[in-house]
């Protein structure tokens, strides 16, 4: 009875590897567009003043489109592409990687400073949609400026081939 319990066991655990090992490998490494929206629940802007206008503004409140070339460890790594770095200040940690989604924690040093969280989600291997919320500071020039702001995006794979497109950079992580 104790040897057919551990064998029950040991068979789920290879169940659930390979299905995590087939949902990884559904992800498509390759050109990806991805539609932004960025909305400030607290903007760093001075009273009075407002964010930059334009369509293609990240900081304006219509959606950011970009294509990203996510590389294959990307998507082991961390399943999704992830924000950029900061110039090296920023850093992702507490990474949970599930076949269908992931989150982690995306901690800033430097002239932004703060705590986000990190979300994507992914139902089918072309479509993902993803959304950071991010709460902290902003230096803006001599001033320490607090900010909050949510970034929701949509993201379509293009195919194999990233063109000239350079490869995501991998984030720093904990």
């Amino acid at each position: 009875m104790r040897k057919a319990r551990i064998y029950i066991a040991l068979a789920c655990c290879f169940l659930a590897v390979a299905i995590f090992a087939w949902a990884q490998a559904n992800r498509k490494p390759g050109l990806w567009e991805m539609t932004s929206t960025m909305t400030w629940q607290q903007s760093p802007m001075p009273p009075g003043m407002t964010m930059p206008a334009g369509a293609n503004s990240p900081f304006g409140g219509g959606p950011h489109t970009t294509q990203v070339c996510l590389t294959q460890a990307m998507i082991d790594k961390y399943g999704a592409p992830m924000p950029s770095s900061q110039r090296g200040q920023c850093q992702i940690s507490n990474v949970s990687l599930k076949p269908t989604s992931m989150s982690a924690d995306w901690i800033c040093t430097g002239m932004m400073a703060g705590k986000g969280t990190l979300e994507s989600s992914w139902s089918d291997p072309d479509h993902a949609i993803g959304k950071v919320h991010f709460v902290g500071t902003m230096q803006m020039g001599p001033n320490s400026r607090p900010i909050e702001y949510t970034m929701e995006s949509s993201s379509v794979y293009k195919g194999a081939d990233c063109g000239s497109v350079p490869p995501m950079t991998m984030p720093a992580g904990k």
